[in-house]
Parts: structure tokens; C-alpha cells; sequence
């Protein structure tokens, strides 16, 4: 799944999470060699004449994110006189992975950076990402009251390789003026994908130009992590247990006949260009029924004065299933020195005290129990309708793992679900050659 999201109680609009959400799937080495300026490098151990270590973050966050991230790097540089965060270098969230990749290649690189949970195995194969695994599991939050996407997302082969940063889940929105205009009930949870999917032709008409519901169309990571709680409810997998192949070979086919099923129907509006804002703002404009979102999205459903509605996403087994793409910090070593403030620095971000301060600034959902059972949070919900089901949605989802191999499968099968989507390709055929390509990367050795 960085221009600045929120929720309400913030003070900005949304852009963030739909341009956050958008994985390059550059492998490590691709990007140029040349040391880029302005990087923490190995060879300074960061240590100041005073004895202060300096901690070179990149954060990757604009608006209400960027103003949240500097507040709490300005308490953490108060309460602890030894380390002093630098939070001013880096770039965008979705340009870090070049900019990390090119970094390491040159052996100049910044001791923390925001780094995409669906980028993880990616950067982790580089020897300079530190292994957090002592830190976190001892750390001050009990590693088990994290919410196991959380902990999912930063664990590869056993390992610890990066601390959550922010949460999210997938829930439906849906507009309760057009449902009334339709004469339809509002969706309950349990509900399938194949009423999904009726409700979006019967919400649909064209002569006012409404759609039933909204898909990205682009082929991208946001065009494809939608899908993946149908393969997961329908028993597939992303990579095989042998990881030699794809596990969603035969569960694939029959989520993308759901999705050519809408496509037929013309009840879904199919955003044409990366980061799904013309989907977003035709929800906005009053012109979609329902539309498959984050909870980054209630600010500007709030602010747009649309009267909703938030339901868990539908499923085909009538149990409750759904996805949450968290992303990361990502600590790398620049020494010793370094490499100690810099797990000091992510520990106390992590906890409560931090994290609400950041869930609702920033529009986070809380990394643990504990932050959620917190006063401030529990208001949040109270004066947020809907965020509660995207909170409770917590408790059945899931991750894509944290595979080297992620980001070939993922463009492989965005093309897929964008060639049925536009009606150039059968489900059968799109998918047989998402598997090709997939597989062929699964195959080459990392």
C-alpha cells in the first residue's frame, strides 16, 4: 500500500496512502552506483565531539505524516540528550526503494528509512539491513502484542529484519444516498462476493453515470493487493509451499472471474492512471456505491459530507477475511554506534505512548493491543464512524509474505487483473500467464 493520509481529527487531506501503496519491485543493484549526497555513510561513525551520535532518518512522509514524524523525532532528541535524530534527508515514500537501493550500492546509506512492507525482502538482502530480532522481541512492547500483521510483515526466514511502522486493513465504504436511490439494504457483515457483485449491478446506472463500485486498472501493487483476500479465502496462497511456483494457479482464476464478472457488468469504474485518485474522487463525487478502501480514506469521505457506510469485505466462504499492508522502519548499520541509537530511536517509536500520537496524526491503525486499548485511541473510534470495523478487521488478516520474489509475482499479476478488467484477456488465459512469469521468478536464485 506517502503524500500525507489522516483520519479525521487531522488537519489535511488524503493522498498519501493511495501513492504509498504503489511498490516499485526494483531489485537490489538495479539503480546507479553513484553515492548520492546528503546519505549517512559507513565510514562516519556519527559520533559527535559532545559524544552524541547522530541518527540520519529518511521518512518518506508529507503533510500531516511529515509535521507527526518531526514532532516525535523533537520529543525522542529531548528525552534522550545522547542521540540526536536527523529527520531532514531522504525523498518520498514511493521513490525510497530506488533511492535505498542506489544508497547501498554506493556504501552511503541513512541509519533508519520508511521502507514499504511489500519492499522488505528486497532491501533485506542486502547485509548492511540490521537484524532486529533481540531488539523487538525484548523491546518495550511484548513482541505478541503486536498484531500479528505486524509482526508478519517485518519477519523473513525467522528473523526480525525491520519495525512496523504503520497499519492498515481493507474494509468496503460505501455510499448510503445511492444505495437509498437504488432501494437497496446496506451490506452486513458475512455478506459474499457474489452479492458484492450483484449489489454493484444493481447500484449501477448509466444514464446518471454512477458505478456500482471501483477498481485501479493500472496493473500496479494497488491494483493487486484487492485481490489477494480472495485467493487467500478461496485456499490459495501467493507462493506454493515448496516455494517453486505460485499457490493461486487455480483460487487466481476464480477471483479473476469476480472481477471479470464486474467488468461485464460495466459496474465498475476502472481508474486509468496510478494511485486510484480519479477512482477515489468519483466515490467523492457522489458517483460510486461502494469502493474497496483504508481507513486513510474516512477523512475525505468526511470531508466530502458523503453520509456512509463501512462493512468488512465481502468473502466466499462467509468467513471474515481481509488484508493489511503494514510498512517498515528499516535500520541499517553504520557502526556500532549508530546502529545502537538507531534501534533505540525504532523501539521507542514503537511503543504506546508514541504510537497513538502517530495513529492519529498520522493515520495509522495501533501496531498493538496496547495502543489500541489506550483512551486516545478508543476516541478516535468514538468520534470516527466507521474506523472501528477497519480496527476489528485487525484480527483476520492477513500479509503477502515477505518474499525476495514479491514484487516480479505482484507485476505479473497486476498485468493479469488489468488485461480482465479491460476485457483483453480471459481469467484462464490472463492467469496462465501471470504463472509463466511468476514461476520463472520464483525460479531464479536470490
Amino acid at each position: 500500500m506517502a503524500a500525507a493520509h489522516r483520519i479525521p481529527g487531522t488537519s489535511a487531506g488524503l493522498s498519501r496512502r493511495t501513492a504509498l501503496r504503489r511498490g516499485t519491485g526494483l531489485a537490489l543493484g538495479a539503480a546507479a552506483t553513484a553515492a548520492l549526497p546528503g546519505c549517512g555513510t559507513a565510514a562516519d561513525d556519527g559520533v559527535g565531539a559532545d559524544g552524541t551520535v547522530t541518527v540520519e532518518l529518511w521518512h518518506g512522509q508529507t503533510g500531516t505524516g511529515r509535521k507527526a514524524i518531526e514532532a516525535l523525532t523533537t520529543e525522542f532528541n529531548r528525552t534522550h540528550p545522547g542521540i540526536r535524530v536527523d529527520s531532514g534527508g531522504g525523498v518520498l515514500a514511493d521513490a525510497m526503494l530506488q533511492k535505498i537501493t542506489a544508497a547501498l550500492a554506493s556504501g552511503s546509506f541513512p541509519d533508519v528509512a520508511y521502507v514499504f512492507g511489500s519492499d522488505l525482502a528486497s532491501v533485506a538482502r542486502s547485509p548492511s539491513v540490521v537484524d532486529l530480532t533481540d531488539t523487538l522481541r525484548s523491546g518495550g512492547v511484548p513482541w505478541k502484542d503486536f498484531w500479528r500483521p505486524a509482526r508478519e510483515a517485518v519477519t523473513l526466514n525467522g528473523q526480525v529484519r525491520a519495525a512496523p511502522a504503520l497499519l492498515d486493513s481493507l474494509a468496503v465504504i460505501c455510499s448510503k444516498k445511492l444505495f437509498h436511490d437504488a432501494g437497496l439494504p446496506l451490506p452486513e457483515p458475512g455478506w459474499t462476493w457474489d452479492e458484492f457483485v450483484a449489489t454493484a449491478r444493481k447500484l449501477t446506472d448509466r444514464a446518471r453515470g454512477t458505478f456500482g463500485t471501483g477498481w485501479p486498472g493500472v496493473g500496479d501493487e494497488d491494483t493487486v493487493w484487492r485481490l489477494w483476500p480472495m485467493v487467500w479465502d478461496l485456499g490459495g496462497e501467493v507462493v506454493s509451499e515448496d516455494g517453486q511456483h505460485i499457490g493461486f494457479a487455480e483460487t487466481g482464476v476464480r477471483a479473476l472471474e469476480t472481477v471479470a464478472s464486474l467488468a461485464k457488468d460495466k459496474s465498475v469504474y476502472i481508474d486509468p492512471k496510478a494511485g486510484s485518485e480519479q477512482m477515489y474522487q468519483v466515490f467523492l463525487s457522489g458517483r460510486m456505491g461502494m469502493v474497496l478502501t483504508g481507513p486513510w480514506q474516512l477523512p475525505d469521505v468526511h470531508q466530502a459530507k458523503i453520509d456512509y457506510h463501512v462493512v468488512p469485505l465481502p468473502s466466499y466462504s462467509g468467513k471474515p477475511l481481509t488484508i493489511s499492508g503494514p510498512d517498515t522502519w528499516t535500520v541499517f548499520d553504520n557502526g556500532p554506534a549508530r546502529v545502537r541509537a538507531a534501534r533505540t530511536f525504532v523501539t521507542w517509536l514503537s511503543q504506546p505512548a508514541q504510537d497513538i500520537h502517530w495513529d492519529v496524526q498520522a493515520g495509522s491503525l495501533p501496531l498493538s493491543r496496547t495502543t489500541q486499548a489506550l483512551p486516545a485511541w478508543r476516541k478516535q473510534e468514538a468520534d470516527t464512524d466507521g474506523l472501528k470495523v477497519f480496527t476489528q478487521a485487525l484480527d483476520t488478516a492477513r500479509v503477502r509474505p515477505v518474499h525476495p520474489a514479491y514484487p516480479q509475482i505482484s507485476q505479473a499479476l497486476g498485468q493479469a487483473i488489468a488485461a480482465v478488467l479491460l476485457g483483453r484477456s480471459t481469467p484462464v488465459k490472463a492467469l496462465r500467464t501471470c504463472a509463466d512469469e511468476a514461476n520463472a521468478a520464483l525460479l531464479i536464485p536470490r
